[in-house]
């Protein structure tokens, strides 16, 4: 039985839904609310029929649908772009068989994503409103983690994040450094691990070997900023691949945009304010 839960950002209500141990689907309908409440559908629409959306969620089936139609994503991907396309959520569910997004119908009804998806229509909506949803989000999960004692440890990005940064500690611990020529040629197993390079200037197994006692991972370990930029790395690398960029070009610019971020995050006085609220 699916079970449902409410978080509020910037005033707009966003209902979040699971079912047993199933990933979280956020309503969609709810994040389009905050662009414009009388048009949501239409706001949703408009991100939806853009290219760089249908590569993105097209990715996001193939590596996690096995029965994703690939052959009609084709033809909805060689469509993206012209005036004359548009595409709704329910013709790209039944035209695909995709499962990252899904209408629902009742109390709680509308168009529902995972949480990857999710964050990526927040990104296209507003960098602002992205972070506040995160906070929420990972707000949530700390409830949950409460109540229910679970072993996914958020704390360390909300409860903890209340100090000051010092200019120098940001430099030493926080912005990534620029990345040697040796690592960008070395070839990772996988593109989380590409990601991990790119912002923390390390693999996962070279995180564990650092960190023996360590109860989660190096992604459990990041802060709120690290998260944010994450998610926009991502996406980024998504678009990225389409493109046919090798992994060495990739790597270097998705370090490049994760120094940056991080700077412009760690500077920003509204962002700091908020956490020390």
């Amino acid at each position: 039985m699916a079970k449902s839960k409410t978080i509020h950002v910037k005033g707009t209500e966003i209902v979040v839904i699971s079912e047993g141990n199933k990933d979280e689907y956020i309503s969609l309908t709810g994040i389009a609310r905050y662009r414009d409440a009388e048009r949501s559908d239409y706001i949703l629409q408009n991100w939806l029929r853009t290219r760089s959306t249908i590569e993105f969620v097209g990715l996001w089936e193939q590596f996690n649908n096995p029965n994703f139609n690939s052959i009609e994503f084709d033809g909805i991907k060689n469509q993206a772009g012209l005036n004359s396309f548009s595409l709704t959520p329910k013709r790209w569910i039944e035209a695909t068989n995709a499962i990252g997004i899904i209408s629902k119908t009742g109390k709680y009804g509308g168009t529902f994503a995972h949480r990857d998806i999710a964050f990526e229509f927040a990104t296209w909506i507003s960098a602002e409103f992205k972070f506040y949803f995160i906070k929420e989000f990972q707000r949530l999960k700390e409830d949950e983690n409460d109540r229910l004692k679970l072993d996914w440890n958020l704390q360390r990005t909300l409860a903890k994040v209340n100090y000051t940064i010092h200019t120098d500690a940001i430099k030493a611990n926080l912005i990534p450094t620029e990345l040697s020529k040796t690592q960008v040629n070395f070839v990772y197993a996988n593109e989380a691990d590409m990601l991990n390079m790119a912002l923390f200037g390390k693999t996962a197994r070279q995180w564990r070997d650092e960190n023996p006692a360590a109860k989660g991972n190096i992604r459990d370990e990041a802060t709120i900023e690290q998260l944010v930029v994450l998610s926009n790395m991502e996406s980024i690398n998504a678009v990225f691949i389409s493109k046919g960029l090798s992994q060495s070009e990739r790597l270097i610019e998705l370090n490049k945009m994760a120094i940056t971020q991080m700077k412009s995050l760690l500077t920003n006085s509204a962002i700091k304010k908020l956490k020390e609220g």
